[in-house]
């Protein structure tokens, strides 16, 4: 797995005269492309990220637990989102058989941006901005540079009611995007992730399939 890139806390500073991360607007796997925002592997692991809160869905004690890695910027992370996940919920997550876990995939400045919205207002809204993320994501994604793309992600988060002043601080907070891409570099590590969409199905590594796998999987799973 590719090494994180160092200077996170001046890497980071997306409004101030920053805009320097380095990364792609069009990823494929986390190998092929440098991560953003925290410093060097050795110097992550001294990162205490047990200040990240786990995004979930569900029951607490739903029998099944599935788990999806992916990047903001991801065209198939947007489809599944936009396809089988609604069709999941409905049936599994909202109906107390799956508990869902989204875990945040770092390919680019991007994608940590976007994730630096999402988790602004807290967890009761981050699966709704991550809706709108991915539901504009061809819009915001493509909207010309760093400044133009991070204007239209202001633009997700007040539509989803985060006032400006709350915005920049988010997008600002240096600390954060380095705890986060740490955070992401262990569970990415010990999940053997290296592409998006990724899942852990109750402990147990699956590829990125169409509703009708995902249900015969998590039927095997409750039947088991």
């Amino acid at each position: 797995m590719a090494r994180l890139m160092t200077g996170v806390l001046a890497a980071v500073a997306v409004v101030a005269g920053g805009y320097a991360l380095m990364g792609s607007k069009t990823p494929s796997t986390v190998s092929e492309l440098p991560f953003v925002g925290a410093a060097s592997a050795q110097e992550a692991g001294e990162v205490d990220t047990s200040t990240i809160t786990e995004m979930v869905l569900g029951a607490e004690d739903a029998p099944v637990t599935l788990i999806e890695y992916a990047s903001y910027t991801c065209p198939h992370c947007a489809n599944f989102h936009s396809g089988a996940y609604k069709q999941l919920k409905a049936d599994y997550i909202d109906t107390g058989k799956v508990k869902f876990i989204y875990r945040e995939v770092y390919f680019d400045r991007y994608g940590l941006w976007a994730s630096l919205i999402a988790r602004c207002a807290g967890p009761e809204k981050f699966f709704g901005i991550s809706d709108l993320i991915y539901t504009g994501q061809s819009t915001w994604s493509r909207a010309g540079g760093a400044p133009e793309i991070v204007d239209e992600l202001r633009k997700i988060g007040r539509l989803a009611g985060i006032e400006n002043e709350q915005l920049e601080a988010c997008l600002q907070d240096g600390e954060k995007a380095q705890t986060l891409v740490s955070w992401y570099q262990e569970n990415a590590e010990a999940d053997g992730i290296q592409s998006t969409p990724s899942f852990i199905l109750n402990g147990t590594a699956v590829a990125n399939q169409g509703y009708d796998t995902f249900k015969a999987l998590i039927d095997a799973e409750l039947d088991g």
